[in-house]
């Protein structure tokens, strides 16, 4: 299997005692699939894609990427995160661009990669601008296209539209599906919006409250581009809520 969660156990400790958040979590994941962690706030969705990411330790359990054990973070995985933390003092084409450049690629090649994912995030015309004069749905466009750049195997997306209005918010998943089907990759998406899970999953993954394990698991076998308003989408919007709010 390309990527395995492996009996994922996670405990916290301080004065105050011990902490379980996860407990037994065990799935896989077929290269360039969409797969979906869902599950109510404070779970522990988070803390499993920290473990994936290899920046967090697990108590106990493993994970591999092409069966090779996961134990630090790599090239092989690029996590987008709710608050985009861009360099202020680098314009777009630096902030995409910082990945290859660290690895020592050349100038020209990472500079023709990073305009190739700035052209394919929408935002061809502002590789000069900086952080500062760009709007949170664009940060996070220019935070997607820096993690594409990287080229990784996996791409780990932590609630990245969480902090975003409505509207940019759908403007948002349809780039996510636009860009997906342009760029296949393997992509592991963490949300607590239903509707948001539904749209964009191959595969949900349904996690319980803490100590969180899985519940249970749906294919979304939906023709894209998804209609929020469609029959079959709104009758797994009330299955699946139903079963999230039972554990509450």
């Amino acid at each position: 299997m390309f990527l395995k969660i492996d009996n994922i156990n996670k405990t916290f400790t301080s004065e105050a005692g011990n902490n379980e958040v996860l407990k037994n979590v065990h799935f896989d994941i077929k290269e360039n699939e969409f797969v979906v962690i869902f599950g109510p706030g404070q779970c522990g969705k988070s803390t499993l894609l920290n473990i994936i990411a290899g920046l967090e330790k697990e108590s106990s359990g493993n994970v591999y990427l092409e069966d090779k054990k996961v134990t630090k973070p790599g090239p092989d995985r690029a996590v987008v995160y709710q608050n985009i933390l861009l360099f202020p003092w680098l314009t777009v084409m630096g902030n995409v661009e910082f990945g290859p450049k660290s690895r020592g690629i050349k100038k020209s090649i990472r500079q023709k990669d990073a305009q190739e994912y700035i052209d394919l995030v929408g935002l061809n015309g502002f590789e000069k601008s900086f952080p500062v004069k760009l709007s949170g749905g664009m940060k996070q466009r220019v935070g997607i296209a820096r993690a594409y750049c990287s080229k990784p195997k996996v791409m780990l997306m932590d609630e990245p539209f969480g902090a975003l209005d409505a509207q940019t918010r759908y403007l948002m998943q349809e780039e996510v599906v636009r860009i997906s089907a342009h760029e296949k990759r393997t992509v592991l998406f963490v949300t607590n919006n239903i509707e948001e899970a539904i749209y964009l999953a191959d595969r949900i993954i349904v996690m319980t409250n803490c100590p969180s394990t899985i519940q249970k698991e749906y294919v979304i076998d939906l023709p894209r581009p998804r209609d929020y308003t469609s029959e079959e989408f709104l009758r797994l919007r009330q299955e699946i809520s139903s079963i999230v709010e039972f554990t509450r």
